[in-house]
């Protein structure tokens, strides 16, 4: 099974795609799509539905996993959130000719659990359990750091 992880933001949303055989897993890709704070905001959702369009067109994953949104303090914050959460759903439901791409929400604590064994885990926690569950992976960027995980707590969660 290919699994798409998403971690999904405005600034820069990280995705990371791996495989899962029974208990092994194996990474596959991953990256981050970047949009730029001076872009008006119809051009940055645009262009994050596109590329994970791309991604998705690329390497057909079985389903994706995404985090569930957090309500932050600063709401406007939280509405850029869910704006960019919206593009990335909207590329995962246009796949495959518009017969859309089952897309699973894991609680941010829950991947934490999944991965690291603590739902407190730190962020330098979760990337270092990356390097013993995908040997050999070098990983560009924390939000693709996180997608995987994503994706690695949707492998063990079933």
């Amino acid at each position: 099974m290919i699994i798409l992880g998403l971690d999904p933001s405005l600034s820069s949303t990280g995705w990371g795609v791996i495989r899962s055989e029974g208990s092994r897993l194996s990474h596959v890709a991953h990256g981050q799509v970047k949009t730029a704070a001076t872009t008006p905001m119809p051009e940055r959702l645009a262009c994050l539905q596109a590329e994970l369009a791309q991604v998705i067109a690329r390497y057909r994953p079985d389903r994706a996993a995404a985090e569930e949104i957090f309500l932050n303090k600063n709401p406007q914050s939280t509405l850029k959130l869910a704006q960019a959460r919206g593009a990335v759903l909207a590329a995962c439901g246009a796949a495959y000719d518009g017969m859309g791409l089952t897309v699973r929400e894991h609680a941010a604590r829950a991947v934490k659990k999944s991965v690291v064994g603590t739902g407190a885990a730190e962020k330098r926690q979760v990337q270092a359990m990356l390097k013993v569950l995908l040997p050999g992976v070098k990983v560009v960027g924390a939000d693709a750091a996180d997608a995987l995980a994503v994706a690695i707590a949707d492998a063990h969660l079933g």
